[in-house]
């Protein structure tokens, strides 16, 4: 199984781009009325929550101040399960709140295991390691 190993980066880029983008749609469900909006998204706390969905969901995406993003990100979710759907049942198969927790577990996942090797933050990161080159030094 070590063989697999070297997929590891790609595989988190791409399953940090597929859950991001995904996160995204739902901020512009609620902000725009995308993919058939959602009723009571002039409320401004869900206003709220739709900015932090479409911002840091694009922002996880692609990797850029990542860390942050997805802290927000979650914590924006745990307050949306417990404010929404912990009311009608504990137990998110019950209370359909199963993607409010994955949102929340994966994007707290994302704080701690970072942008990955594949992102603009690590872009960033190694431009900034770079010694110049100048002429003549």
């Amino acid at each position: 199984m070590n063989s697999l190993n070297r997929f590891a980066d790609p595989v988190y880029c791409l399953m940090r781009l597929i859950v991001g983008l995904n996160f995204a749609s739902h901020g512009g469900q609620l902000i725009f009325g995308m993919f058939g909006g959602m009723p009571g998204s002039d409320k401004p706390l869900l206003q709220l929550c739709g900015w932090i969905c479409l911002v840091g969901g694009f922002l996880v995406a692609f990797g850029l101040l990542t860390r942050p993003a997805a802290f927000i990100s979650s914590g924006t979710m745990a307050v949306a399960y417990f404010m929404v759907h912990a009311p009608r049942s504990f137990f998110p198969i019950v209370n359909k709140g199963e993607l409010a927790v994955f949102y929340c577990w994966f994007f707290f996942f994302v704080v701690f295991y970072g942008p990955g090797r594949w992102s603009i933050d690590a872009f960033i990161a190694r431009n900034k390691a770079a010694p110049a080159n100048t002429p003549g030094a």
